[in-house]
């Protein structure tokens, strides 16, 4: 317990050295929202889904908003996003911005409805120029529009509801195309909401399975940021990867068991913000950028935690002292077995995936591809064509083997079909 105290306190102060006066997390703290508007503009438009567990939320947020002389616009609340933040979410609340023009932006709800905020607020502000959202797709393409036109994206608000993503804290948005099946992502600082907010609490209202997600989403942040840093950030993500996934490992089995758990939903909630800190740092790579290509067949967290094991083998020549700290952490809450420091090379790579997928199990969650419901050759195909888009090439460059569209074929066919099939002797280093 004490050191569960201890990592938490770390978490703690790293997130204030991140985010500083502008965030506002814990336990308690839904009332700075209207605070926090009330800097931004007179008047805010909210966007929120009214399922019934976020009924409470939003009156809370709602008497901030008032209380702090915030008028609210639009009669009440814009409906949120779907999971995935669908396009088709990112045009319509796209509409609603622009037809009643708030001073800012107040975002209710999880990943989805952060990240669709985020783009329609692109939509908004720069759609009179161009009214694509793929022109936005990729790094920095919304500052430099602002900087061509000369204009600017309305200041936001976001108020997280569940813990994984970090979208309430990042220059990312994630926006998918139904259709086609396929996510892509918008990456820049000038999305990255003006303020946040976020009540731990709230998440005990949240379903096991999308606890899970969420818990393994973060954990990939910081595990991917971590196998790809420079060595000029190696002592920050290191301490942020060695806290937040020490947090993750240590409660989300806690959390599979008991729901209520308050300590470990406040766990998780700084593990997961933690990633958040992680992906502003360095960059993900390999399971985020395959997991964009499975939005039809399971949550994106759920994607990224069967992909990590295996792109860790792949990786593992190359991030020695990386592995040396996570697997250190597999090891002390005993999802390994064997002695790390005697091995190394493509051996520790497998020891440590091998960890993972033992947590997996643990909690009852799938390890192979092949697990989830309708997956199929057509999956992979869809993850190696991706792989070689140019709007997704930042994945590949983060990667700490770095590919390009020439050698995907050769290496992440196989660890594509590793994760198919369970078969680690299929990858290819």
């Amino acid at each position: 317990m004490a050191n569960s105290e201890r990592l938490k306190d770390r978490a703690r102060t790293l997130l204030r050295d991140f985010k500083g006066a502008s965030y506002a997390f814990g336990v308690d703290v839904l009332s700075e929202t209207g605070k926090f508007a009330s800097e931004l503009g007179k008047s805010s438009l909210v966007i929120a889904n009214r399922n019934p567990w976020i009924i409470p939320v939003l009156d809370k947020v709602m008497d901030s908003l008032r209380k702090h002389g915030v008028t609210v616009v639009g009669e009440g609340v814009v409906r949120g996003s779907a999971p995935n933040s669908p396009r088709e979410d990112v045009y319509r609340m796209a509409a609603g911005i622009l037809q009643f023009e708030p001073d800012c932006i107040v975002a209710v709800g999880g990943g989805s409805t952060i990240d669709a905020v985020k783009a329609a607020n692109v939509l908004a502000s720069l759609g009179k120029w161009d009214l694509e959202i793929d022109s936005f797709f990729g790094t920095g393409l919304v500052t430099e529009a602002m900087t061509k036109y000369g204009a600017g994206l309305i200041p936001m608000v976001a108020v997280e509801t569940a813990a994984g993503s970090a979208a309430h804290l990042t220059k990312y948005s994630n926006v998918t195309d139904l259709v086609a099946g396929q996510k892509k992502l918008i990456v820049d600082d000038a999305i990255i909401p003006d303020r946040a907010v976020f009540d731990y609490l709230i998440t005990k209202s949240i379903s096991v399975p999308t606890t899970l997600d969420g818990a393994f989403d973060g954990l990939g942040h910081c595990l991917e940021v971590f196998y790809g840093i420079p060595e000029d950030k190696y002592d920050l993500a290191s301490e942020i990867a060695e806290v937040a996934i020490e947090l993750i490992v240590a409660n989300v089995e806690q959390v599979a068991k008991d729901p209520s758990d308050e300590g470990a939903r406040i766990a998780l909630g700084l593990a997961t913000d933690l990633g958040g800190y992680a992906i502003m740092v360095g960059g993900t790579s390999g399971a985020h950028l395959t997991s964009f290509s499975l939005v039809d067949i399971a949550s994106h967290g759920r994607a990224v935690t069967i992909m990590n094991p295996y792109y860790t083998v792949f990786f593992a020549p190359a991030i020695q002292r990386q592995l040396r700290v996570i697997g250190d952490i597999y090891k002390r809450y005993g999802f390994i077995d064997g002695d790390l420091s005697s091995i190394s090379g493509r051996e520790l790579g497998i020891a440590v995936a091998e960890g993972m997928i033992n947590l997996n199990k643990k909690v009852g969650y799938p390890t192979t591809l092949a697990e989830l419901p309708g997956f199929c050759e057509e999956h992979i195909e869809r993850a190696l064509s991706a792989a070689k888009n140019p709007q997704l090439e930042m994945k590949l460059k983060n990667m700490p083997v770095p590919l390009d569209s020439s050698t995907v074929e050769n290496y992440m066919r196989p660890i594509l079909q590793s994760a198919a099939t369970g078969d680690l002797d299929l990858i290819v280093n």
